[in-house]
């Protein structure tokens, strides 16, 4: 029979034991799936810190100083971020996982993707380059991982799921198209940096969120890989991307402004100036001559309307700007138009949109 000093002793010892939590409780095939992903993709991950220099009130200097994140794409050193992150900088300096920094130099960068490249000069063995997925065949609620450097944390993780794959979004004055929306949280910082998916290839460039409050509401963006993958081979390519052009400024024809003006449509784009010698003063089409005022509202009339291009309605500005993106320089396309009363055939050749 036991003591009671020796029970005593192991009653002691048991509640030890079963006080203590298992260091070593099973993780879940999504844990182990998220650390993988995680561990293989940090590598490729970059903080970049954009300096530039500021003026105030008596136009004394002051440094600034903005920061982003990244994604290494190849071996020499290219890096595809945020046209947002590098926007006014007259230095920028690339942070890998390791520690060391780099000096970069911007490549090419389009404000219309809000998309940009980087060059740094650091030896292939400190270089881990990201895998490129494919963002064509995303479904809603897929899962998500987002890295990137919110806050200037670096290395930060986040995961969540594709909440909805947008047909448009319109985003600090850039329409983007096809976007990925997803509730991983994105804060500021994360911009430019891998949204990727469960086998951690990248199918995004983290781009934007929607809040009220400046941090993370769960509504984050990112442009999708294979929008990406060809403006980024321009971008390195020649610095700059080749959009197609009309030259013309216009203005939406609202229905109401076509009931006003007794038009034969509901509705179309006006043209409001045509610029001289461009595409569309070449196939003939003519601008505004007048100013009046419907309502509320000041419309220039006199020019043609387009109604349709390339055999697509368009309604709006951005109808026509849209339809007019997907086809490269170069291309005649078939166009409809009013010209006061009556609907017309023509044909245009699009030009390269000047780079400014």
């Amino acid at each position: 029979m036991l003591s009671a000093e020796r029970r005593l002793w192991i009653r002691f010892w048991v509640c030890v034991l079963f006080a203590i939590p298992s260091t070593a409780a099973a993780l879940t095939q999504d844990e182990k799936n998220t650390i993988q992903v995680y561990d293989k993709a940090k590598a490729t991950v970059v903080n970049i810190t954009n300096r530039s220099v500021a003026y105030d009130f008596f136009m004394t200097p002051v440094p600034k100083e903005g920061s982003g994140s990244g994604a290494i794409i190849d071996l020499k050193g290219h890096i595809v971020t945020n046209y947002h992150v590098i926007r006014g900088a007259q230095r920028l300096e690339v942070t890998l996982a390791d520690g060391s920094k780099w000096e970069a130099k911007l490549i090419g960068a389009d404000p219309l993707s809000d998309l940009a490249t980087l060059r740094i000069d650091a030896p292939q063995k400190k270089l881990s380059v990201i895998p490129m997925g494919n963002s064509q065949t995303l479904k809603t609620g897929q899962k998500v991982l987002a890295i990137g450097n919110p806050f200037g944390l670096d290395q930060t993780l986040t995961t969540g799921v594709i909440s909805s794959i947008r047909k448009t979004l319109q985003a600090g004055g850039v329409e983007l198209e096809h976007v990925i929306q997803t509730d991983a949280a994105i804060n500021p910082g994360n911009s430019g940096g891998p949204l990727l998916d469960s086998s951690g290839k990248m199918i995004g460039i983290n781009t934007a969120i929607f809040t009220p409050s400046g941090g993370s509401v769960g509504i984050g963006f990112a442009i999708p890989i294979h929008t990406a993958k060809n403006i980024v081979a321009e971008l390195i390519d020649k610095g700059y991307v080749s959009y197609s052009w009309i030259g013309v400024e216009m203005q939406t024809l609202l229905p109401r402004f076509a009931r006003a003006l007794r038009l034969p449509v509901h509705g179309g784009v006006l043209l409001v100036r045509v610029v001289k010698n461009g595409p569309a003063a070449k196939a003939g089409l003519r601008g505004g001559t007048r100013q009046v005022r419907i309502g509320n509202s000041l419309v220039i009339i006199g020019g043609d309307v387009i109604t349709s291009i390339a055999g697509t309605p368009v309604t709006s500005v951005e109808d026509l700007s849209r339809e007019v993106r997907r086809h490269k320089p170069g291309t005649t396309l078939p166009m409809t138009i009013v010209r006061g009363k009556k609907k017309r055939e023509l044909k245009i050749t699009l030009g390269e949109r000047p780079v400014s």
